[in-house]
């Protein structure tokens, strides 16, 4: 089996056409993700047929459940589509768990280096996002949670996935992230777990940011998390429409004008190409 090792911003993938294929994914993706005795990445990315768009996008995350959506993951899913020659289309429809998404690509010598995808507008209501509750507010922006002995205030956003993000004055990597994400994702006030986004503000065009994922813990970045790192603070008036969202593994471009859909522009990678024996 054919696969291509990617990254978007340090946020890697193993992808694969897996056209025509039958497999146990969620099992694949535990051994295929796992860095000592697989390939190694934060996710497995499939190519499928579409019936509602050119392709169709299923993402296992690497304890083997299926995320909805992916920001950097489907940055990666368009550059490989094109340059494996998949489409003669440099703009295309992915079909998601979270609906189709619209991509635009930006190519160089005939290879793909840019990606912006319409990652659609964010979901606020408290029963989108989803958690529990009896929240007579949305959105909901700053809400105190309480977890390992510390007061975190989350603003929750649902970009096709549950996201909690909290704004802090103490640098983002002196956070204690590794010890307090898995608390804050399988917290019981979200029924369907969530990923954890911590962010310093640096000025109104420039964010820094970390993020915990669901299923997969510490990752270099999350392009779903920067989309509702954006919201928040556009939320919060931080920022202005625009916004350059740093993470440890580069840096993105965001843009959302308060109401409508969020844009979502980086880079995708190719790392390199092999075949999984099993």
């Amino acid at each position: 089996m054919k696969f291509v090792k990617m990254h978007g911003t340090g946020n890697d993938f193993i992808v694969i056409d897996a056209r025509g294929l039958r497999r146990d994914w969620v099992k694949l993706a535990q051994k295929i993700c796992d860095r000592h005795f697989g390939i190694g990445s934060d996710g497995l990315l499939l190519v499928l047929p579409a019936r509602r768009a050119d392709f169709r996008m299923r993402m296992f995350n690497p304890d083997g459940s299926e995320a909805e959506i992916c920001g950097n993951g489907i940055r990666c899913f368009a550059k490989y589509v094109i340059d494996q020659g998949l489409t003669e289309k440099n703009n295309i429809s992915v079909e998601t768990l979270a609906g189709v998404k619209h991509v635009k690509t930006f190519l160089r010598n005939g290879q793909v280096q840019q990606v912006r995808v319409n990652m659609g507008a964010p979901h606020l209501q408290p029963a989108d996002i989803p958690i529990r509750g009896d929240f007579t507010m949305s959105p909901v922006v700053d809400y105190p949670l309480t977890v390992a002995g510390r007061t975190l205030f989350l603003t929750f956003v649902n970009m096709g996935n549950p996201h909690a993000v909290t704004f802090i004055d103490e640098p983002v990597e002196q956070f204690a992230l590794s010890e307090i994400g898995p608390q804050v994702e399988r917290h019981p006030l979200f029924p369907k777990r969530t990923n954890f986004e911590i962010v310093n503000v640096m000025g109104k065009g420039k964010l820094q940011a970390r993020v915990w994922e669901r299923g997969a813990g510490l990752t270099l970045s999350c392009g779903s998390g920067a989309c509702a790192v954006a919201v928040a603070a556009k939320l919060k008036d931080y920022t202005d429409t625009k916004v350059d969202i740093t993470l440890p593994g580069g840096n993105l471009t965001l843009e959302w004008a308060g109401k409508g859909d969020v844009f979502l522009t980086g880079p995708a990678v190719e790392v390199f190409e092999g075949e999984w024996g099993e």
